[in-house]
């Protein structure tokens, strides 16, 4: 069964509530590290990681965006980022000719050249996989930005507009308030909201309901409007991965648009 906009329904999947999705996902107190592991392609759907950590990915569903960058805002408006944009809505166009818009959060990559490259280990992966930045260890040489295949960092080179009272925010990395000169940054799956089961807050504006936010661990994820087998939601719309031949085994997948053939790729 699909909906008007061609796209498969969460009927013929295996579903459960929003509620159910939020509280199997909460991460407990004291729970263990995951051990490293493979993500398959979109035709072998990914096996669910061993333990007991939620283990976060996105989808994102280019049939469902139209470009609105409201999920830009909101990154914008919950992060304090200013003019930066965390996740950037590119227009592009398919083999076919047709316009397609591509939002490109960062990657959370399992084998990120970013944490490869950093001099002093301020780039790190959360035990949720989510790759975040201590900007109490960040020098900002950029050798993270000049490693990233798909652009999703950026460099403070002024003294950021912080909001008022940011001075007396106690910083952690899963919300990085103060912002600081001389630093990068980047999108992180709002982890400060994905600790207590909340969704990302483009998740959550998106009017087109066309982001999905998930748990390899548990095989599901949601729309904040339908929750669905996260397996069969990649395996059922012939899903990618940006760039996929890099081997970065990216934890952000795109479920192709209206007719297309071929994967969209981000403008050069």
């Amino acid at each position: 069964m699909t909906d008007e906009a061609g796209t498969a329904t969460s009927e013929r999947a295996p579903s459960v509530s929003r509620r159910a999705f939020l509280g199997k996902v909460a991460i407990a107190a004291g729970a263990v590290a995951v051990g490293a592991r493979t993500v398959a392609y979109a035709d072998e759907p990914p096996a669910p990681p061993t333990g007991d950590v939620p283990q976060w990915a996105m989808v994102i569903d280019l049939a469902r965006c139209d470009g609105c960058k409201e999920c830009t805002k909101a990154c914008q408006t919950t992060h304090f980022t200013g003019d930066q944009e965390w996740i950037q809505v590119f227009e592009v166009q398919d083999e076919a000719g047709n316009t397609v818009f591509l939002p490109r959060p960062c990657m959370q990559c399992e084998n990120a050249p970013c944490l490869n490259v950093c001099p002093v280990g301020a780039t790190f992966r959360n035990e949720n996989g989510t790759v975040l930045i201590d900007h109490d260890l960040c020098i900002g040489c950029r050798f993270c930005m000049a490693a990233c295949p798909y652009g999703a960092r950026s460099f403070n080179w002024g003294e950021p507009e912080n909001p008022p009272g940011a001075s007396l925010a106690r910083y952690t990395p899963e919300f990085p308030v103060p912002h600081r000169k001389g630093t990068v940054e980047k999108c992180m799956f709002c982890a400060h909201d994905a600790e207590v089961g909340k969704l990302p807050a483009c998740v959550t504006a998106c009017p087109m309901s066309a982001i999905w936010f998930g748990d390899l661990v548990k095989d599901i994820a949601t729309n904040g409007l339908e929750t669905v087998q996260l397996s069969w939601l990649l395996s059922s719309r012939n899903a990618y991965r940006l760039k996929e031949e890099l081997g970065t085994k990216p934890r952000v997948w795109y479920l192709p648009g209206h007719g297309e053939q071929s994967k969209v790729v981000l403008p050069t």
